[in-house]
């Protein structure tokens, strides 16, 4: 009797084990920032469920699976250099209007409508890691060379960059809206990896700007302080002129000048004329 019951209970023990351990396989917590794509497999209702779930825990049903999308607003970069994605070189590549080619680094931030989650992977199959790596790098770089290729790559070298993420922004933001997907931002990293022999060109040209705007500085500052010599000296001669004038016109004054300067002492040899002074 006691053998039969600690058989029973050995037997709902493992029971219960076994029924929690096919809670847990067939369970999937949708993480909070989240929501949950349902994908049935089985059944009259095999597909994609219509509605996202909200984060919380799901017990799975047979031939179910729950797919998670990210519905906070987050920034992903597409760089040659490893990062928290991988270490596969995502950078982007695009030419001028004269085929040269370039590479650059790009960051994207995006937001998923949660209505829109389960739309989304209807039409593409793919999670939202995948969506990353595959369409929306597509469009990004598809985009970037479409404006890039329409401008030279000295409009690109001396500021036209920000023109060119800016319409191709508007192209990705467009596309993706209608899917659901709220592309906020498009931005370069860092600089735009030019061949070295343009490098090296912009910046000889760019030094010869420099000199010949030095230069020309060099020469206004002179033309300026040449022009102010002349028209100080133009003012002294028409001071002097002024002055002239005035002393021809007054012959007394120049007597009262000499008596001003005069120690009061009388030349000690003279000619037969009177001194110089005259008092009247």
């Amino acid at each position: 009797m006691a053998g039969r019951q600690v058989m029973i209970w050995t037997s709902a023990a493992l029971l219960l084990l076994l029924g929690s351990c096919a809670v847990v396989t067939h369970s999937t917590t949708v993480e909070p920032g989240n929501v949950g794509v349902k994908i049935r497999t089985l059944g009259a209702s095999a597909g994609v469920a219509p509605d996202p779930l909200p984060a919380r825990w799901y017990l799975r049903g047979i031939g179910e699976r729950i797919i998670q999308y990210p519905v906070i607003q987050r920034t992903y970069s597409y760089t040659r250099e490893a990062d928290e994605r991988g270490n596969e070189n995502e950078e982007i590549t695009f030419s001028d209007n004269t085929g040269l080619p370039m590479t650059a680094d790009i960051s994207v931030t995006l937001q998923v409508n949660p209505a829109s989650a389960p739309n989304l992977y209807q039409t593409y199959r793919l999670s939202f890691d995948q969506l990353l790596d595959g369409p929306i790098r597509n469009d990004v770089r598809s985009a970037v060379a479409a404006e890039a290729e329409k401008v030279g790559v000295e409009t690109l070298y001396s500021g036209g960059r920000q023109m060119v993420i800016q319409k191709a922004y508007a192209r990705v933001a467009g596309k993706w809206a209608r899917h659901g997907v709220n592309i906020s931002q498009l931005d370069w990293i860092g600089s735009i990896r030019y061949p070295n022999a343009i490098i090296q060109q912009m910046q000889a040209k760019t030094q010869l700007e420099q000199e010949a705007l030095a230069a020309k500085a060099l020469e206004a500052k002179e033309t300026a302080l040449a022009n102010a010599a002349i028209a100080k000296a133009r003012g002294e001669a028409e001071a002097i002129r002024i002055k002239g004038e005035a002393l021809r016109a007054n012959p007394q004054v120049l007597q009262q000048l000499a008596i001003e300067k005069w120690n009061g002492e009388l030349p000690k040899v003279t000619g037969g004329s009177t001194p110089f002074v005259k008092i009247d």
